[in-house]
Parts: structure tokens; sequence; C-alpha cells
């Protein structure tokens, strides 16, 4: 038993060990790769425990009052403290002697309340200090005359009622100075000379209540690429001073948003035209009435951001476009603008543009089918297009062309507007797409032919908030597609969910069985060829019913050649009769005046007239048949008359026919001596002026002086060659 009792205290020693290393690990720092992270434990000392090789200390969001020089002796190896969010009064200025190696001095949020000359004396290798957030108001003599090597000093978000940091000059190799949200009412020149050798490229000032600017205020840094305006509360007389002021400086980055400019006309602005301005915010100002040289002082050949972010635009639909001078802009920003009506020339000229955001306004109307003069296509020509953002419009429907040639876009943002069914092929030219947001929209379809392109490169798509109709016909290929890619969809299994058909609502869409879908496609190929034979009789039909006579005359002649019908050649001693006539029995009086006198007048004619050629003792029809084959030629004499004889029609037609495919088609010449229409000769005869060749069909002339001419045709035709070749 006692064997037994000391292993069980050994155990639960064991046990109760471990559970003190447990909840002792919670509350200690956490380092990797020279990186000690000592954020959020509510420390009141600095711990002295950690790597003595550290180079980065994390400190902030505890309870410390101080950083005692004495407590860092481990850690000289620091080059970056951060001691953010703390509640340290009074910084010792034997710290950086302490630590020779650092770099980075992070104070922000904590209750600073003063800094003297002695404060950093010994702080001679520090390139940032941010002293964000405390409580101090004033600056006194030249704390900041030992930072040779700072390049960033942030003094925003205290009490500073002045820009001016010390008395002489100093900080030799800065380049950022923050004093946003301070008490600064004016800017004079002699504040800011203690950066009179600096090489200062930022400035801000934003939300400070500025409201004057002294004559040379910027003259000794003209070097200044950057400044920040925003919230300044500037007056329209004030920034032309301020234009002037920074004219005499190398600017490329100006930021007057959220202040009160009521307008942009030239001479408001000139002063710019003469800055590598870059750069320009003017956004949360009130710049209603936009002409078409609003922005013509700015300088056009530099400038490649201009930021107009919910500034109420208005009358942007003139032309030329405001922006037109503007053609080396890479960045536009239009949003939050309400902006309903433009032309298509808005951008045009801005080859070069790679941004641009028109979230937030109303461009429903201007891309419906049925506004008047069609879409509005203002995205033309913008074919260096990266970024378009065009969320919250509205739009309900998109143009199949609106996107053609953006060749090279890989963001495009349509969220949150009322898209339903998108036009096939609409985003055929977006395959180098790597982002695509259609969440909050109606869209009900996933279908390849719409998004097969868009999505073929894609990194990261949203689509949440959609109303999918989980059926074969919507969403089949989209499930398989998000099912075996590698692209990033956030939230799939919670916002993507299908709205229809009822026993689907609120399922998740990447659960939906496809395996079904695969067996309609028998229907479907059953689908496809029975429309197609439907389709194919249909053509049938209508070919025969208005092409079916002469598909039947070339089929007969086919076929008797086939079997082995030889053409008659044309010569006059195989023949009895030039032509046998055909003629109704009232025309027989018109035949015999007219083709008696030209057997008369040619003895070399002879044409078979029934009265007076048949043979004596055999029967009419047999004579009929008999006299056609003695016959060369097959001469229809085209009256009312013939076509309501029931001989003619049923008997000798039908006979003069079968000759004429043996012989082939001229040895059939048409003569009318009255006009009738084509349907009316199809109808009775079967015959069409389609069968035959020109010199064929003759007309008998109403001029009597043209019957000679006449003669002279029909001998043509009764000398050439039975022949169609």
């Amino acid at each position: 038993m006692k064997g037994c009792s000391s292993y069980l205290i050994y155990s639960f020693g064991g046990l109760l060990s471990l559970w003190i290393l447990v909840v002792s690990s919670t509350n200690q720092c956490t380092v990797r790769y020279n990186i000690a992270d000592c954020s959020h434990l509510k420390l009141t000392h600095i711990p002295g425990d950690l790597p003595s090789n550290i180079t980065v200390l994390n400190l902030t969001h505890n309870q410390l009052r101080g950083l005692p020089p004495t407590n860092f002796t481990r850690y000289s190896h620091l080059t970056i403290l951060d001691a953010g969010f703390n509640s340290i009064s009074k910084l010792d200025p034997e710290l950086c002697q302490i630590l020779p190696l650092l770099k980075v001095l992070n104070l922000q949020h904590n209750e600073l309340s003063q800094i003297s000359d002695k404060t950093f004396v010994f702080c001679t290798n520090l390139t940032e200090l941010h002293l964000m957030s405390n409580s101090i108001h004033k600056i006194k003599s030249n704390p900041f005359k030992n930072q040779k090597n700072l390049i960033k000093l942030d003094l925003s978000h205290n009490g500073l009622s002045s820009t001016k940091l010390g008395t002489g000059i100093q900080l030799e190799n800065l380049q950022e100075l923050l004093l946003a949200k301070n008490k600064i009412l004016g800017l004079q020149s002699e504040e800011l000379d203690f950066l009179g050798n600096t090489s200062l490229q930022k400035l801000d000032l934003s939300s400070n209540p500025l409201k004057e600017f002294s004559p040379g205020c910027f003259h000794t840094i003209g070097k200044l690429f950057t400044v920040l305006l925003n919230n300044a509360q500037l007056n329209l007389h004030l920034t032309e001073k301020l234009c002037w002021e920074l004219s005499n400086t190398s600017i490329q980055n100006l930021s007057l948003a959220n202040n009160q400019l009521l307008a942009t006309s030239n001479s408001t602005f000139s002063g710019l035209k003469h800055t590598n301005l870059t750069w320009l915010d003017l956004s949360n100002n009130s710049l209603r009435d936009v002409g078409n040289d609003s922005f013509s002082w700015l300088p056009h050949l530099s400038l490649q951001r201009l930021m107009l972010r919910r500034v109420a635009l208005k009358n942007v639909d003139i032309s030329p476009s405001p922006f037109r001078p503007l053609r080396n802009l890479t960045i536009l920003d239009l949003s939050n603008n309400n902006i309903a009506n433009i032309n298509e020339d808005l951008l045009e000229g801005l080859e070069n543009l790679e941004i641009l955001d028109f979230q937030h306004n109303n461009l429903a109307r201007l891309w419906k089918r049925a506004n008047p003069g069609g879409p509005v296509n203002f995205l033309k020509g913008l074919s260096h297009l990266h970024i378009l953002n065009l969320e919250s419009n509205g739009l309900d429907e998109i143009p199949v062309e609106v996107f053609k040639n953006l060749f090279e876009l890989k963001s495009l943002n349509l969220g949150l507007n009322n898209l339903n069914k998108l036009q096939s092929f609409i985003f055929d030219d977006q395959t180098s797409l790597r982002s695509l947001n259609l969440q909050k929209n109606l869209i009900t379809s996933v279908e390849k032919d719409v998004f097969g392109p868009p999505f073929q490169n894609l990194k990261s798509l949203d689509m949440r908030f959609n109303p999918f109709d989980c059926t074969c016909e919507s969403i089949s290929w989209f499930v398989n597609w998000i099912n075996q890619t590698h692209t990033n969809i956030s939230e799939l299994s919670t916002h993507y969910l299908c709205n229809t058909p009822h026993h689907y609502y609120g399922f998740p869409v990447k659960l939906f069985d496809t395996s079904s879908c695969k067996d309609s496609a028998p229907f479907e190929l059953l689908f496809i060829i029975s429309t197609s034979m439907l389709l194919i009789f249909i053509l049938t039909v209508l070919l025969i019913h208005f092409e079916g006579w002469r598909i039947s005359f070339y089929w007969n002649v086919s076929v008797h050649r086939i079997l082995g019908f030889k053409e008659i050649e044309a010569q006059g001693e195989q023949f009895e009769y030039t032509a046998y006539i055909i003629h109704a029995h009232k025309d027989r009086d018109w035949v015999w005046e007219h083709f008696s006198p030209m057997e008369e007048q040619d003895q070399s004619l002879k044409f078979c007239l029934e009265e007076r050629d048949f043979e004596a003792g055999v029967l009419g029809l047999e004579a009929i048949v008999n006299s056609i084959k003695r016959s060369k030629k097959i001469i229809f004499v085209i009256t009312h008359h013939l076509l309501r004889d029931p001989l003619c029609r049923r008997f000798k037609v039908h006979h003069a026919v079968q000759q004429a495919i043996e012989q082939n088609l001229d040895s059939i010449i048409l003569i009318f001596l009255q006009n009738i229409p084509d349907y009316k000769l199809n109808h009775a005869l079967c015959l069409r002026r389609g069968m035959f060749k020109s010199h064929c069909i003759l007309n008998w002339p109403v001029q009597k002086e043209r019957i000679n001419a006449f003669h002279h045709k029909l001998q043509v035709a009764l000398g050439s060659r039975n022949s169609a070749h």
C-alpha cells in the first residue's frame, strides 16, 4: 500500500506541475524568430526572462506606467520597441543609452505630456518615433536635435497649437511629419523654419482647424511631396493662397478632402498648374457645378490619381468631357455622387486608366436596352483598366458589349445591384479576371456560357446572398466547378443557399447532387435529334411545294440517262416533221393562218397539223403518239383554251414531255398568244417557264410590224439542237 500511495502522490504531483505549467504559459510572452510578443497580458512590469538576443519587443495593450532602463539591460539588441496603448507618463533619457541599436520607438496612446531636450538625447539611431495620441500640448526648446537619422515623426492627435517643434534647424533626414488632429489654427513661415534643411516629402495637417496661411510658409521646405489638409475647414479664398504657396514646392500628393470647397473654377486652383502634382484628393467637398474646363487647372501631364468621392458632381454629361485633358490618369474615383446621366465620351482619351471607382451612383437607366439612344457604353477605350467598381448602382441588366475589349481587367465589383439574368458571352473578354464580386444580387443561375470565361483564372469569388435556383439547368455546372476549384470562395457553406425549388430552400448550394443531372443527357440528345428531324421534314415539304416540279423534272432526266436513253441529234433525215403543233381546238384557225404560210415561204419547214397530216385509218391517240415521235420539235400554242382542253392536258402534254426528257429540254417550244401566269401554267400543264431556255419561249407580238421578227425567232428555235448542253 505504501508503494501505491507513493505512486499516487507522484502522479498527482506530476499533474499539478503540468497544470501549473499550462496556467503560467497563458501569461507568458510568445517568442519566435527573435521577436517577443508580450501584448495583452496585463503586465505591470517588463518581463525579465525573455531571450537576450531578441530584436523586437511588443509590449502593447498592457498596464505599464514606465519603461525603467534597468529592466532593458538584458535586451541590448533591441531595434524595435513597441509600448503603445499603456499608461506611460514619463520616459527616462537613459532608455536609449541601454538600447543603442534602437531604430523604432512606438509610444502611441500613452499619457506623455511633456518632452524635454533630454528625453531623446541618446536616441541617435532612431528612424521612426511614434508619439500619436498622447497629451503633448507644447514643444519647448529642441527635443529632436539629436535625431539626425529620424525619417518619420508622428505627433498626431495631441494638443499642439503650432507646427513649431524646435527653435533651431534639426531633423535633417526627416521625410514624414504627421501632425493630424491637433489644434493648429494657422501656418506661419517662421514655425516651419526648423525644417529648413530637411528632405521632407510628406506633411499631414489633416483634421486641424486651419484657417490661414502666411506668405512663404512652405518656402523653407521646397522638396515637399505630399500635403494632407483634410478637415481643415478651408474656404475658397484661402485655398487659392495655398495653391500659390504649394507651387513653390516639389509637391506630388495633395489631399484637400473633407473641407468646405464649393467650386472648381479655373481661378480657384490655377496655382496647381505649376506643380508636379500626381495625386489630388478632393473628396467630401461640394464641387457641384462642373464645366468643360473645370479640371483644366490641374497639371494634366503629371496628374495620375484624382479622388472625387462624394463631391455632389453634377453636369458630368456635358461634351466634351471635363476629364478629357487628364490623359495620364491611372486612378479615378467618382463614387458616391449619385451620377445618373453621362455621355459615352465621359472617359474618352483616358487610355492609361487602371482603376475606376464608380460605386454608389445610379447607372441603372443608362444600361437599359429601352433607354432612348441605346445603352451608354462609357467604358469603351479603357483597354488598360485593371480594377472596376460598380457596386450599388441599381443595375438590373448589363449590355452584352459593355465589357468588350477590357482584356486586362483583374477585379470587377458588381455587388449590391439587382442583376438577375446575365446575357451569354457578356464576360468573354474577362479571362484575366482574378476577383469577381456579385454578392447581394438576384442571380438564380450560374451557367457555363456566362461564367465560364471569367472563372478560368479567378482567385477570389463573392456571390453570397443570391437566391440560387437549385435545378440541373441553373447550377449543376456551378456546383461541379466550386467542388473542384482552388478559388477562394468565402462563406461558401453558410451564404450560398438554395432559394428554389421549395424542397431545396435553405439548402447549401455546394451539397446539391449533380449526379441526377447526368440522366438528362439522353433526353437532351433525343430532343436535339427529334427537333432536327422535324426541321428537315418541314424544309423538305416546303422545298417540294415550291420546287417539286423542278426536282421531278431533273430526276426524270437523270433516270432516263442512267437507264441508257441517248440524245437524238437534230439531223433532218431522222424526222418526218420539223415540229408537231399542240393547240386547243378553238385555236386551229390561228394555227392554220400562221404556220401554213411559213411552210410555203421555207420549203425545209414541215409542220404536223393534226387535221391535215394524220394517217387515215389510224386511231386518234395512236396518231398523236406516232406524230410526236416523228417530229423534231413540239410546239405548244399556249392560250386559256389550251389550259382548259382535256385532251391536251391529260394526253398530249404527257407524251410531249416524255419525249422531251428523252431528247432533252430544248425539243419543246412555247408560244404564248396570251399573258398566262406561271402558276396557271403549272396548275394546268405541270409546266413552268423556268424549265426551258429563253430561246424556247416566244410571245406573239401585239404590233403587226414585229411579226417578221417573231418568225425569225421561231426559225432560230426550230433550228436549234435538241440538247440542253
